[in-house]
């Protein structure tokens, strides 16, 4: 089933949140229970041929097998909560997905590329109420700001952010 992001969050203005519900609470996102699909497609499209397997996950209390798009090895430990509830922004790893039509890997998710981030993550944090924002981009006092925040929201030191055993449990 392709799904698309721009369509729901470019277009429509969904925020993450109504589809991702465990993104600030829990170490995984989570992909939506096709209950939530249906909130709005048993009126919308509703007979619409393309949207078929919905009805049919819903009707038998099936879930749609969603292609996973962000893969990380299984050793890495990932906390989607963490970096949200400290002002990552979800822009900041998987892209401007509100312009996605069909979503796509944005970063490497390689450990250098996460490593970077954790050694100068005042770079990254923005207000809370951006974290959802995707069109956010940092102004020319992001450096004074990123390290407010960084205090302001106990940040662990570089030292911890770095040590293996954050990242690989």
């Amino acid at each position: 089933m392709q799904f698309s992001h721009k369509h729901h969050v470019g277009d429509d203005g969904i925020d993450c949140r109504y589809c991702h519900t465990g993104v600030e609470t829990s170490a995984t996102a989570g992909v939506p229970a096709t209950k939530t699909c249906m909130t709005c497609h048993s009126v919308l499209f509703n007979d619409s041929g393309y949207l078929e397997p919905v009805r049919e996950s819903y009707r038998t209390d099936t879930s749609i097998a969603w292609v996973k798009v962000h893969r990380l090895a299984d050793y890495v430990y990932f906390n989607h909560s963490i970096h949200v509830n400290k002002g990552v922004g979800c822009s900041s790893c998987h892209g401007r997905v509100d312009q996605m039509p069909l979503l796509f890997q944005a970063n490497s998710l390689l450990m250098e590329w996460c490593l970077d981030c954790h050694r100068d993550p005042e770079k990254a944090l923005r207000p809370l109420d951006k974290v959802y924002d995707m069109a956010w981009t940092p102004g020319a006092n992001q450096a004074e700001l990123g390290k407010k925040y960084h205090a302001e929201r106990n940040i662990r030191s570089t030292a911890e952010l770095i040590s293996c055993s954050t990242c690989h449990r």
